[in-house]
């Protein structure tokens, strides 16, 4: 694991820890090497972070392209294994070859199959761009869901609240086979990508709310 990530790790760790206190659950699910792919829901900037900072190893995420900036934020970005994608991140044939290099090379990829963060919380309808990379890399997918982030900084918010629960729930992976329709399937990599979307939404909070 490279310095810089060591050290945005710890930072996140600090801050959710101490700020944002959860549960967690099922990171057994997540494998110790080979290439993956991690598909979670989308609520908050705080997702990449809450996630990421419980996978026992180093992941990459995508980023908006325009924060690449010539400098220093571009090596920061590059040095915890920042993906620069477009908007339309699957039209992105650029950031797409890169997923599928990195994944060849053994990475896990950290993935938010709804493409942008929800309006109000809720899960939203997959983009297929996710689909048709799990498709193509033939990797296992463990879903994940986050909760809290919403609460904590949801698109409304202008700044993050000052405490709450964040919590995280991996499940178990998913096999290629489960997830691909088949190359005659017209509409495949839709189909995947709602039967991974479909697995994060079964996904349970790793606590009992009634307690």
């Amino acid at each position: 694991m490279n310095a810089l990530y060591e050290i945005g790790k710890l930072l996140a760790h600090c801050t959710f820890d101490g700020i944002y206190p959860g549960d967690v659950a099922g990171v057994e699910n997540v494998p110790r090497r080979g290439p993956f792919i991690l598909a979670c829901n989308h609520s908050s900037f705080f997702d990449p972070p809450a996630v990421g900072r419980i996978v026992p190893r180093e992941i990459a995420y995508f980023a908006r392209k325009t924060l690449f900036k010539p400098g220093l934020i571009d090596r920061v970005l590059t040095r915890v294994n920042a993906i620069p994608v477009d908007r339309d991140g699957e039209s992105d044939i650029q950031a797409i070859k890169k997923v599928l290099h990195a994944l060849k090379l053994g990475q896990g990829v950290l993935f938010f199959p709804e493409g942008t963060r929800s309006p109000d919380g809720s899960l939203q309808d997959p983009k297929q761009g996710l689909g048709m990379i799990a498709c193509r890399a033939g990797v296992p997918v463990v879903p994940a869901r986050v909760f809290g982030t919403y609460e904590a900084f949801g698109r409304d918010r202008k700044t993050p609240a000052a405490g709450g629960a964040i919590s995280v729930a991996f499940a178990p992976a998913l096999r290629t086979e489960a997830i691909d329709p088949g190359p005659g399937v017209r509409n495949r990599y839709e189909v995947a990508s709602r039967r991974i979307m479909d697995a994060i939404a079964a996904i349970p909070p790793p606590y009992d709310p009634g307690i």
